[in-house]
């Protein structure tokens, strides 16, 4: 399969779920008003944890096992870079044009320089990564977030993040290799881009195992407490962890933020 019909399927997927959910969206008032559909997100989940702990999970021990720490550091660069198209997309639909320069430079120097984003060479130049995503561009334009999904095979979302994973797929440099390389070589390099990202969650991962009395609850809430802080540059206001209606008549308003970064 090719990445753009992985892409293609990816987006259709995301608009069946957040169609589908929405119109089945529960009246009861019983149930979680961020979770609506939490039924069937947790069986998404079991699903996705089952494939996880039984296929993934051991390929990526036996990465972090065997790989040396710097080729592995080299290796996550590698994919970063390759994914750093989106950030700069974002900077620049978020208004952030000073952001959105610099990391245009910082993705020119580690592909060149840094011999195709293997190693680093922007930071210590001051060229600092950066996080931006549609769903966080959305945030910026003042889409509300709406309800929590969990995406099979592919992780949590929300009805405002979902169509940024499309976004994601084709602002990859990644989603073009098969234009210009085989099957041969572009299906292990995804397939290592895939050990590589489980690898690197195998840390949060164990905190969940080992914390959590509802692993579903501690991934659900972990995720959107990472997402507001991202779509707010860490500075949320206080009140929106506090007081739900406050939360909803700030996400019915454009976010904005300063030339510094904040929201606000």
């Amino acid at each position: 399969m090719t990445h753009k019909r992985t892409a293609t399927i990816l987006l259709l997927m995301c608009a069946l779920l957040s169609g589908g959910c929405a119109t089945t969206r529960p009246t009861d008032a019983s149930v979680d008003p961020i979770d609506p559909n939490e039924k069937t997100n947790r069986k998404f989940y079991d699903f996705t944890d089952m494939v996880d702990r039984n296929v993934l999970a051991p390929v990526a021990d036996a990465y972090i096992k065997y790989i040396p720490n710097p080729m592995q550091r080299s290796i996550g660069n590698f994919y970063d870079n390759l994914a750093y198209p989106n950030v700069i997309l974002n900077d620049f639909l978020q208004g952030k044009v000073r952001q959105g320069f610099e990391d245009s430079l910082r993705f020119v120097v580690n592909t060149t320089i840094g011999l195709g984003g293997l190693f680093d060479m922007a930071a210590p130049m001051g060229l600092l990564q950066h996080d931006e995503d549609f769903g966080q561009t959305l945030g910026v334009w003042g889409v509300n977030t709406g309800s929590y999904l969990f995406v099979p095979l592919i992780g949590p979302s929300t009805y405002r993040d979902a169509p940024g994973i499309g976004v994601s797929a084709v602002s990859n440099l990644l989603f073009y290799a098969g234009s210009f390389a085989s099957a041969a070589v572009v299906g292990p390099v995804t397939v290592l881009g895939i050990i590589d990202k489980r690898a690197r969650l195998s840390g949060p991962m164990r905190v969940r195992d080992q914390a959590a009395l509802d692993p579903y609850l501690f991934v659900r809430e972990g995720f959107l407490q990472q997402r507001k802080h991202l779509i707010y540059d860490g500075d949320p206001p206080p009140e929106s962890f506090d007081d739900p209606m406050y939360e909803e008549l700030e996400q019915s308003k454009p976010i904005t933020k300063s030339s510094t970064g904040s929201a606000h």
